[in-house]
């Protein structure tokens, strides 16, 4: 790792903290918002009148008002500044879970979750370009590191804590806990984040954002990160669109039990996160991603054939464990590869990563509806397939050996 100053490194350990903690606050912002009100699926459905299909769209729809809401506040973040842009998507954001609360049919629904999604972006992106602002080398790695933890853990805990709050109130109280935890973020990013990108580092003689877009995608190896991260987020929003309904429906959990589920699950990301970082001190991202995808696909192919076998619930959650630990490696590996030659254009490429990420998890979630998940299999095979395209990205688009040291 390359030793130069940054911003960031005249920072306290109080001041990084805050950072960390403020920010970590945003980035978890799209996850919570995304996977929340999975618990509720049936209950929804139900409710509304619709089919599981048509719940699952909502999530789609989310996933798409996300991924697109990144690709705009990104490059705008880049000219105009980070901070403004960041407060405006997320009072967004609060309107938006405050409609979805109201909402009296799945059409309703659906369009505050798009809304919801555009206002969530701009945590998730701003947060990344901040980091990226302020940090560079190894300093850079722990930081990003940090913040993949807490995006990590937010789509796994969100289910936990949505279950638990299901306990004590009906469905559309997810969506008023979301608009208080939004309303939250932004008095917190008013207070205690300042512009990280002053007015004479926006200044590009003149470059527009097609040429910024531009910029990145003639980076190879940021194309193939691009679709690495997007296919192993895609293998992720599988178990989390599938389990809801496998576990409770097939496997006869409640809601507070499958919350527990996820929970065991988190520890696996915690697990993968904190040891990527460290690996990544003496070894590049790349390496950590290639060992990473080979574990993914070995506990994906061993769930299909315990599932086979009959091995009932332990032959899922077991390997399904281990998938979940070594996806919790992939999050920062991404990241750091990702944005660590692109500083100059930090926004840009946190939001086309961003975007790439959460476009693939909405495309794949209703291929998981329309294919059903009465077993484990039909799961475990779409995690494994994603995985396999991954690989394929990582050894032929990125080419680990050609990467430069971060």
């Amino acid at each position: 790792m390359t030793t130069t100053a940054h911003p960031g490194d005249a920072l306290s350990r109080r001041q990084k903290l805050i950072y960390v903690l403020v920010l970590g606050l945003l980035t978890a912002l799209g996850p919570f918002t995304i996977d929340l009100y999975l618990p509720a699926f049936p209950i929804i459905g139900h409710e509304l009148g619709v089919s599981a299909t048509a719940v699952q769209l909502t999530l789609t729809a989310t996933t798409i008002g996300f991924a697109a809401g990144q690709l705009v506040i990104g490059p705008f973040s880049d000219k105009f500044g980070r901070r403004m842009p960041l407060i405006l998507a997320t009072a967004l954001h609060v309107g938006a879970s405050v409609g979805a609360a109201m909402s009296t049919d799945i059409t309703m629904l659906g369009v505050f979750r798009v809304l919801q999604g555009i206002g969530a972006a701009g945590g998730g992106v701003v947060a990344m370009a901040m980091v990226r602002d302020l940090f560079g080398g190894y300093q850079l790695v722990k930081m990003l590191s940090r913040m993949a933890l807490v995006n990590g853990m937010a789509p796994i805990l969100a289910p936990v804590i949505g279950s638990q709050l299901l306990g004590i109130m009906d469905w559309p109280g997810i969506f008023w806990f979301l608009a208080a935890y939004g309303a939250l973020v932004v008095v917190a990013a008013f207070i205690f984040i300042v512009e990280t990108l002053p007015p004479e580092k926006r200044k590009f003689d003149g470059v527009s954002v097609a040429d910024r877009y531009r910029a990145v995608f003639s980076d190879r190896i940021f194309v193939g990160t691009l679709l690495v991260g997007g296919l192993n987020f895609a293998a992720l929003f599988t178990y989390l669109s599938a389990s809801t309904f496998l576990f409770q429906t097939t496997y006869g959990f409640t809601p507070q039990e499958y919350g527990y589920l996820f929970a065991v699950n988190s520890l696996g990301v915690v697990t993968g996160v904190q040891l990527a970082a460290r690996i990544m001190r003496h070894t590049g991202p790349q390496w950590v991603i290639a060992w990473a995808t080979v574990a993914q696909v070995a506990a994906a192919a061993a769930m299909i054939i315990f599932d086979q076998l009959g091995f009932g619930l332990w032959g899922v959650i077991i390997p399904l464990w281990f998938f979940i630990c070594a996806t919790g490696f992939m999050f920062p590996s991404v990241q750091v590869l990702g944005l660590a030659r692109n500083g100059r254009q930090a926004g840009t490429a946190a939001s086309l990563l961003g975007a790439t990420t959460f476009g693939f998890a909405g495309l794949i979630t209703p291929v998981v509806g329309i294919i059903g998940v009465k077993t484990a299999t039909p799961m475990a095979l779409i995690m494994g397939c994603s995985i396999l395209l991954a690989m394929g990205a990582l050894w032929l688009v990125v080419r680990p050996r050609t990467v430069p040291r971060i």
